[in-house]
């Protein structure tokens, strides 16, 4: 009987927040057993990039990384936001270790064609993750914390989106643990809008997917996000839940079955 693992993807607005991203892993460093953190930090790249006079464009959620915008999240992702959640989980008594994908080879992946005439630059679409390099670790007693940078073995380092991220790491974990994969974010789940009178969607399959984006229900960053999580559960995956990020345990939230 396989042991359980629980992946936790927390986004930028939580990280951006000390109040959310204090509580967050709290909770986080709460879970029993084993556990993996990946995050993103693309608000404070867009922030720190614009200090630096460099513009963000973004199309359908994805960042367009050129050369100069490849150097930012590398300092970003790769430092600033993955240390500093690695010193505080240590504070919290978890044995946390920072990762990219190019680190032990562990999330290797090519730089993404051109989609519809759009080049995204140094964006990297996901060949494989190591699971049998992140059991080793988990089983050794170490929380691995993701970011968002993976790499093409020819030396590049390609900037890659967190939901992927997470995703690619729960299917690669899927053979060795029973996986549960949250999404954390702002929101209570995948909402019916953005008022008061906004509802949350309790169940997403693909094809009520389809439904939502088309009736513009789902757009934007939430796109990719849920493509992401269909794309886990159909690899084996026990469970997805997007949730709000004081919600990360996996039972409240819209389940992506």
């Amino acid at each position: 009987m396989k042991t359980s693992v629980i992946i936790v993807k927390v986004g930028g607005a939580v990280v951006e927040d000390d109040q959310q991203l204090h509580a967050l892993l709290a909770r986080f460093s709460a879970i029993p057993g084993h556990k993996v953190l990946v995050h993103g930090g693309g608000r404070r790249a867009t922030k720190i990039a614009a200090a630096l006079g460099i513009e963000s464009k973004m199309v359908g959620g994805r960042r367009i990384t050129d050369a100069p915008m490849l150097e930012v999240v590398t300092m970003v992702y790769g430092g600033l936001v993955n240390k500093n959640l690695v010193a505080l989980l240590q504070a919290q008594g978890v044995n946390a270790l920072g990762l990219t994908g190019a680190d032990i080879d562990v999330i290797r992946s090519h730089r993404r064609p051109l989609r519809d005439g759009i080049d995204f630059g140094f964006v990297g679409d996901v060949d494989h993750a190591d699971g049998t390099m992140l059991h080793t670790l988990i089983e050794a007693g170490i929380t691995p914390v993701m970011a968002p940078l993976t790499h093409d073995g020819q030396g590049h380092i390609l900037n890659t989106n967190a939901d992927t991220i997470a995703s690619s790491v729960a299917v690669a974990l899927a053979p060795f643990y029973d996986v549960t994969l949250v999404y954390a974010f702002e929101q209570p789940g995948v909402m019916t809008g953005t008022g008061p009178d906004a509802e949350l969607i309790p169940t997403i399959t693909a094809d009520s997917f389809k439904t939502l984006v088309a009736d513009g229900t789902i757009s934007g960053g939430m796109i990719p996000k849920i493509e992401n999580a269909l794309a886990a559960v159909d690899r084996g995956v026990k469970k997805v839940v997007i949730t709000k990020a004081d919600a990360i345990d996996g039972t409240q939230g819209t389940m992506v079955v």
